[in-house]
């Protein structure tokens, strides 16, 4: 067993017969605890199938992947018996526009998780602070959504993808929208909270600007990856 997330020759296909489409072949990958690692490739590639797969938003059509210590998918079948659960308790997500609940303030977008989970208002509360504090933006814990900027959004997103303490967090293209200063601090939030929490985190990007600073990188092209070393400088 892997700690972190592990894939082991997944594969997706669309379609029977001669309209079947193989979207991902064969695919392997391994994520430790504290790792921030890149999937990066052209449109179509097969990211986004990827990240949906690893989200457990689709079913692969074979191969197995292991979540902490638990194998979640293998001989074609999901290996969980609730995976809303899953989703909510195991993986953390962070898209490319926040979709924070506008008519929630930024603590309770936060803390809904938690709640929903079962957790004590003032516990969920009290974990959502911690992690706004965390990020340095426990000062707009009361402020609402439309009040904070880009790039306090995407914090507060970083924090919600964070606070159930999932193994795994998917982040996708989460620095588009973000200049070059904003975009560096969103991949030096994520370095820190990888490291801090022992999160996995698997980063889906174009953004040329935040490449150098993962230590691995996986490249995906016609639905097949291949890992090579990164640049992993200080942020």
């Amino acid at each position: 067993m892997h700690d972190g997330i592990h894939i082991e020759h997944l594969s997706k296909r669309y379609g029977q017969g001669d309209t079947a489409v193989l979207a991902l072949k064969d695919v392997n990958m391994h994520v430790a605890p504290g790792e921030v690692v890149g999937l990066i490739g052209p449109s179509g590639s097969g990211k986004s199938t990827l990240l949906k797969c690893l989200g457990a938003v689709i079913d692969p059509t074979s191969g197995r992947m292991t979540l902490g210590r638990e194998t979640i998918f293998d001989n074609g079948c999901w290996q969980v018996g609730d995976l809303r659960a899953l989703r909510r308790d195991k993986i953390g997500f962070v898209f490319q526009a926040p979709y924070l609940i506008p008519f929630l303030n930024v603590i309770d977008n936060v803390a809904l998780l938690p709640m929903l989970a079962g957790a004590p208002d003032t516990q969920a509360r009290a974990k959502a602070l911690e992690l706004l504090t965390a990020l340095d933006v426990q000062h707009r814990a009361r402020a609402m959504p439309v009040q904070l900027s880009g790039g306090e959004q995407q914090r507060v997103a970083i924090a919600r993808g964070l606070v159930n303490r999932p193994p795994v967090i998917l982040a996708d293209e989460p620095t588009a929208p973000l200049d070059s200063e904003r975009a560096l601090a969103v991949a030096r939030i994520l370095n820190t909270m990888a490291r801090q929490y022992q999160t996995a985190i698997i980063v889906v990007t174009h953004d040329e600007k935040i490449i150098p600073t993962f230590k691995r990188i996986y490249h995906i092209r016609d639905g097949c990856t291949h890992e090579e070393a990164g640049q992993g400088r200080s942020v």
